[in-house]
């Protein structure tokens, strides 16, 4: 069975980084637009690691106590025994825990990821082909341009108007179609009047 993509808030929530390597650093780097708290532990810690002024380091080794009251773990050690010992003390509390390139033994795992203000999209392939999920995301990062960026602005902008002015739920969705409309055909100069003429006629 695939993985179901949540979307979950991880701002201000404690993220702990098992491992001070090139992957522990590619990790950190995909979480810190989220801004979780991200704490690395390691004895030895890469130098571009250590220059990320919004992660905690501790350099030292892990210690079971590390991982308390953490939201989720991410196990990258080059130690595959201790990526076990962690993953069995993440699973006995409940603590989502993903284990680097060790599919078994991850509660999570990491989608290839397409992120442009806004618009966040995940593309996974349940961990079988972690090299067409990049080809995947090659191919959406060239459609999130300026205009997506837009178009999500304006659709915002209405949203609280549409839902209270419109009671019809059909006809919510017709006036956010009709609005996506004038997007697609001239986003960058998108009359109000225009749009507040569709959400009165909708009422």
């Amino acid at each position: 069975m695939g993985y179901f993509p949540f979307y979950i808030d991880i701002e201000n929530k404690k993220c702990l980084v098992a491992g001070g390597g090139i992957v522990a650093l590619r990790k950190v780097r995909k979480l810190l637009p989220f801004r979780p708290q991200i704490t690395v532990v390691a004895d030895r810690i890469c130098d571009e690691l250590n220059k990320i002024k919004e992660v905690k380091i501790l350099n030292r080794k892990f210690k079971d106590t590390d991982i308390d009251d953490a939201f989720m773990v991410i196990s990258a050690t080059d130690d595959n025994k201790l990526n076990t010992h962690i993953f069995e003390l993440c699973k006995s509390k409940n603590i989502l825990i993903n284990t680097v390139d060790d599919k078994e033994k991850c509660g999570f795992i990491f989608p290839a990821l397409v992120k442009r203000n806004n618009v966040t999209v995940g593309i996974s392939t349940s961990g079988k082909s972690p090299l067409y999920c990049k080809a995947l995301r090659k191919k959406i990062e060239k459609s999130l341009d300026e205009k997506c960026d837009k178009t999500v602005e304006i659709l915002s902008k209405y949203r609280v108007c549409i839902k209270s002015e419109i009671k019809s739920e059909e006809n919510r969705k017709k006036a956010f179609e009709r609005i996506l409309e004038i997007c697609g055909e001239n986003y960058d100069k998108v009359d109000e009047k225009q749009i507040l003429k569709i959400i009165e006629e909708l009422k």
